[in-house]
C-alpha cells in the first residue's frame, strides 16, 4: 500500500534528482492528478518544492484571472455597457487564479507570504525567497515582455518544471513570442477592471495576441513541438515526479531556442 502513496520527503528525492536544487527559481505547471497520491495532498508537493529550493528558491506559477467576461467584449475590446457596473475589479490580493491554469496556480497564490503581480491576464504568484522581486513592476501593456516576471525568470537564470502538465501550456513561450522579431504578430487591445487606491478603474491593455499563435502558418499546440524540439537538441531534463511524467528546462536557453524557431520559420516563409 506504500508503495503507492508519494510522500514529500519521496518527492522533494525526485525533484533534487530531475535538476532542482538550493536556492532554484522555478516556475511551476502541473497536472496535479497525474502525480498520484501524494500524502500530505497537493500541499505536501509544495512543500517538497519548497525542501529542495531552500528558504533562497523561489516557486513561480502563472494564475492569469478568472475575467469571465472576456468573451462578451465587443469587436473593440469594450465591455458592453449593461454589465459594466457588475464586473469586479482583478485585485491582486483576492482575485482567483483562472482554474484552466490548474490547481497548483491557486495553491500557491493562497500560501502564506506568497505575493502576486498586477497585470491582470499575464499575472504571477510567487513564494519564497525572491516573491516580491518576481511579483514588483510588472508591465500593464505588454505583460509577457521585458518589464515581466518571464523576463526576471530568464534574468534570474530560473527554471520551468512542467509536473504532468503538456508542454504547449508553457506560458514561458509568450515570452519568446514576445521578443521574437517576427512580422504580422496580432495585437489585441480590451479594456479591464482594475483595483486602485481601492476603488475599480478601466483600464485599456494591449498586448500580443496570447490566446492564438501569434501569427498566421503556426499550427494550434506548436508550444509542445518548441519544447520536443529543445529536448531533442539536449536541452532539459526528463524524469517523474510522482506518477507524473515530467520536464524541467532552463528558462533562458528555452527562450532563447524558443526565439530562433519562431525566427527560423518566419524566415523561410
Amino acid at each position: 500500500m506504500t508503495a503507492q502513496i508519494h510522500t514529500r520527503r519521496a518527492l522533494a528525492a525526485q525533484l533534487r534528482q530531475i535538476g532542482l536544487g538550493a536556492g532554484d527559481s522555478v516556475m511551476v505547471h502541473a497536472a496535479l492528478r497525474s502525480a498520484g497520491r501524494i500524502l500530505g495532498g497537493p500541499d505536501a508537493l509544495i512543500d517538497a518544492l519548497h525542501d529542495v529550493l531552500g528558504p533562497g528558491g523561489t516557486i513561480l506559477v502563472y494564475t492569469d484571472w478568472s475575467d469571465d467576461y472576456h468573451d462578451l467584449l465587443d469587436d473593440d475590446g469594450t465591455v458592453p455597457a449593461e454589465i459594466r457596473d457588475d464586473i469586479p475589479p482583478f485585485d491582486p490580493a483576492a482575485s482567483r487564479a483562472r482554474r484552466a491554469n490548474g490547481a497548483i496556480a491557486e495553491l500557491v497564490r493562497t500560501r502564506p507570504g506568497a505575493r502576486r503581480s498586477a497585470n491582470p491576464g499575464a499575472s504571477f504568484a510567487a513564494v519564497g525567497g525572491r516573491a516580491d522581486w518576481f511579483t514588483a513592476d510588472h508591465a500593464l501593456d505588454y505583460g509577457y515582455g521585458e518589464r515581466s516576471p518571464f523576463a526576471k525568470l530568464v534574468q534570474a537564470r530560473g527554471k520551468v518544471l512542467m509536473l504532468g502538465a503538456p508542454l504547449d501550456a508553457m506560458s514561458l513561450l509568450h515570452h519568446a513570442e514576445h521578443l521574437a522579431r517576427i512580422p504580422g504578430k496580432r495585437v489585441v487591445r480590451y479594456e479591464t477592471p482594475i483595483l486602485v487606491a481601492g476603488r475599480k478603474v478601466w483600464r485599456r491593455i494591449e498586448e500580443f495576441d496570447t490566446s492564438d499563435p501569434v501569427v498566421d502558418g503556426l499550427p494550434e499546440g506548436y508550444f509542445g513541438t518548441v519544447v520536443e524540439d529543445f529536448l531533442a537538441a539536449g536541452g532539459g531534463i526528463r524524469g517523474s515526479i510522482g506518477d507524473a511524467p515530467s520536464v524541467l528546462v532552463p528558462a533562458a536557453e528555452m527562450t532563447d531556442f524558443a526565439v530562433r524557431w519562431l525566427e527560423d520559420r518566419a524566415a523561410s516563409r
